[in-house]
């Protein structure tokens, strides 16, 4: 029996709950595949982008966060020459959405980015200033460690572009991340680009800007948090949300969220607890198996030194590379 490659990679992605985006919605509607996306060149779409201070063994296909890859997921920029223009009027939505049936499976943050092209957004690599216009993180009271996100189980993220937005062709940079290995210093970037010409904008000065790479440090706060032992404020990586008019600080954070100083060094993950108040609770005592690899860890793989057990949930196989703590 034959199966097709999009087959075989939905089934690949939904198994490892990583996740990449393809087309974008517009009025309902979904655009080819990578139409007005860019696409990456990497041979498992679906694999996240971590930090290069990471073990060797959980970075994928050497992307990093502190390096290029970062700023469309790796070798975007080659399609950019054949990926179509979309464009959008000023405070109009664009919305991106996941390929091959996937659905957000790991808990973190969704950001949205643009970045203003000097020219042609065709030949633009992202190598200029960066703006955020768009963040959510919790929604509800629900699990911290999974469904109080809001993009929990959904299949898009989506941003209005401000009234002001200067016209012109931009990128908007698309990125969720998964905090579920933040306690152990392994965010996990998932980010695409989408390729727009603004019109009927303003005359807005977006900002603050920052660069990719760079916007983001493996020391900052949300890449060093713990979803586990109890709900708590989630400091939201990157600038401030520009909302139109004069650059600066202006921001609208999501719901139930802020911005504090977070330990560089959070407790380990204890059992997953559900619908708990906004305070920190005390570091429950180390399970017997605090030596494996804890819930949606890797815990097997050809090449990985690491612990071959978990904590929580089964060690699964998702390819020769890779297996992961699953429930």
């Amino acid at each position: 029996m034959k199966f097709s490659a999009l087959a075989i990679a939905a089934a690949a992605q939904v198994a490892s709950a990583h996740y990449f985006f393809d087309t974008n919605i517009v009025g309902g509607t979904a655009a080819p595949a990578f139409k007005y996306v860019r696409q990456s060149s990497r041979a498992i779409k679906y694999n996240p982008i971590k930090f290069s201070s990471n073990p060797a063994a959980d970075i994928r296909d050497g992307s990093t966060v502190d390096g290029p890859d970062i700023v469309c997921n790796q070798g975007a920029f080659a399609s950019a020459g054949k990926t179509e223009v979309l464009t959008v009027n000023a405070g109009e939505e664009v919305r991106l959405k996941l390929a091959v049936g996937a659905k957000f499976q790991h808990p973190g943050p969704a950001l949205v980015y643009m970045s203003k092209a000097p020219s042609s957004v065709k030949s633009y690599d992202g190598s200029g200033d960066w703006f955020k216009i768009f963040e959510e993180g919790v929604c509800g009271n629900g699990d911290f460690t999974s469904d109080a996100w809001c993009t929990y189980n959904r299949d898009w993220v989506a941003a209005k572009i401000p009234k002001d937005t200067p016209n012109g062709e931009y990128l908007v940079r698309m990125e969720h991340i998964g905090v579920h290995r933040s306690h152990v210093n392994q965010p996990e970037h998932y980010v695409s680009c989408l390729q727009v010409k603004v019109q009927g904008g303003g005359s807005g000065s977006p900002g603050p800007m920052v660069k990719f790479p760079g916007a983001y440090k493996a020391t900052d706060p949300y890449a060093n948090f713990s979803i586990y032992n109890g709900k708590k404020d989630f400091p939201m990586p990157g600038p401030a949300v520009w909302k139109g008019g004069a650059g600066g600080s202006s921001s609208t954070p999501a719901k139930e969220e802020a911005a504090p100083a977070v330990s560089a060094a959070p407790a380990a993950p204890a059992a997953p607890v559900a619908n708990k108040p906004t305070t920190l609770v005390p570091v429950a005592k180390p399970s017997p198996q605090a030596g494996c690899a804890s819930l949606y860890g890797q815990c097997g793989g050809s090449g990985f030194n690491g612990a071959k057990c978990c904590s929580a949930g089964t060690c699964k196989s998702m390819n020769q590379w890779y297996s992961q703590c699953l429930n």
